[in-house]
């Protein structure tokens, strides 16, 4: 029964075909014409033979949905994020408020001397940070 040309479809497919047009259209095989003229008769089409003229000029033909894959375009997912937490900025905020609590727990302000202690111990010297900078943009650039 998947086989029928003439079955009438429904929504999701529609919706599917819209998305192989996408697909097809950001691969750069469509113009702008040419994608709103396909996506007009795809969303006006009753029947799956409707569809299949849609996709005849195209790579990987139309497939009714339950017969074969629609798309032999690669889906494109987005780059994979790295994880890179960020811990000596995490423990700078945790210092000043560490400093304030120890100062009223000893009465003494010498606590507040840790805050640009920390600082200078996670985050180096200017030059360092420099380096770090120079050396992160020459990577982002390979």
């Amino acid at each position: 029964m998947a086989d029928v040309p003439d079955i009438r479809i429904g929504t999701t497919e529609r919706e599917q075909a819209l998305s192989l047009l996408s697909e097809h259209f950001a691969a750069g095989r469509l113009t702008v014409s040419e994608f709103d003229e396909r996506s007009g008769i795809v969303t006006a089409a009753t029947t799956r033979s409707e569809l299949v003229p849609v996709f005849a000029d195209l790579p990987g033909n139309y497939q009714a949905p339950g017969t074969a894959p629609m798309s032999t375009v690669p889906p494109t997912s987005p780059p994979a994020r790295e994880f890179s937490p960020d811990w000596s900025g995490r423990i700078m905020a945790v210092i000043p408020i560490l400093a304030v609590i120890l100062f009223f727990v000893t009465g003494t302000w010498l606590w507040f001397l840790a805050i640009p202690l920390a600082g200078a111990l996670l985050f180096g010297t200017d030059r360092e940070r420099k380096k770090n900078r120079r050396r992160s943009r020459d990577d982002g650039n390979t």
